[in-house]
């Protein structure tokens, strides 16, 4: 059975506030790397990322691309040989270095000025670069403008109170003629506390929409076995273009 299609029949749960005072500190997160809790790695790349990549670069060459919460994303290595430019901040340094040890790319790392205890990671090709530190703490670091942005993983990760401030710092780093892919998932918020959280179609809107266009692209089912243990039995992602008003 297909369980694709931007015409599956999602659900928008009503009950959005339940997981507003959720809250998971960086600590945690490194945790999650060192105890391997990473199912949200995608050892292959995202599906919807490649079967709508011609949507997302339009063709173009050269681009800057931005990664939010990047993890170990094979996808910065397929923009980088596509030579595009790729930018990622990653608050665990042991996933930055899984990074290029697992792609095989060597790297050299250096203190970033001005943010106290952060570093950048840079391959030996120039085209990657990984800031290790707080995503909120970015901005300091003036790493410019993007052309596109590829969140997914990152957005249902942020603390649901720090939203709309994750927000304003992705649409700073947008340049004029921007295209944002983002993914975010369905589920019955009152069964599972997250992360990842749910996002519903008007948090997206009330976030982007006095900048943003949005277009929801296409709908997945991607329920499985191991998530019964979040007690619920149903999961959609779903995958949206941004685009400047």
């Amino acid at each position: 059975m297909d369980k694709t299609g931007i015409l599956l029949d999602v659900k928008e749960y009503p009950d959005t506030d339940v997981q507003k005072n959720q809250v998971l500190t960086l600590e945690e997160w490194q945790e999650k790397w060192v105890d391997r809790q990473i199912g949200f790695h995608k050892e292959q790349g995202h599906e919807l990322l490649k079967k709508h990549l011609d949507t997302f670069l339009k063709g173009k060459s050269g681009l800057r691309v931005f990664f939010p919460l990047c993890g170990k994303a094979v996808e910065m290595k397929w923009f980088a040989d596509r030579g595009h430019s790729v930018v990622g901040v990653e608050i665990s340094e042991l996933g930055i270095r899984e990074f290029f040890t697992e792609q095989n790319l060597s790297y050299s790392e250096e203190p970033i000025m001005e943010i106290s205890g952060a570093k950048v990671f840079k391959s030996s090709s120039g085209n990657i670069s990984l800031y290790c530190c707080n995503l909120f703490d970015l901005s300091r670091a003036n790493i410019g403008k993007f052309d596109r942005i590829w969140d997914r993983g990152a957005l249902v990760a942020i603390n649901p109170c720090d939203r709309q401030r994750y927000a304003d710092i992705m649409l700073s780093l947008t340049r004029k003629g921007f295209q944002y892919f983002l993914c975010v998932l369905s589920y019955d918020p009152t069964k599972h506390s997250g992360p990842p959280f749910y996002v519903p179609d008007a948090e997206i809107k009330r976030l982007f929409g006095s900048v943003c266009n949005s277009q929801c692209l296409e709908k997945v089912d991607i329920f499985e076995e191991r998530y019964k243990r979040w007690g619920i039995d149903c999961l959609v992602e779903k995958l949206y273009l941004l685009t400047e008003k």
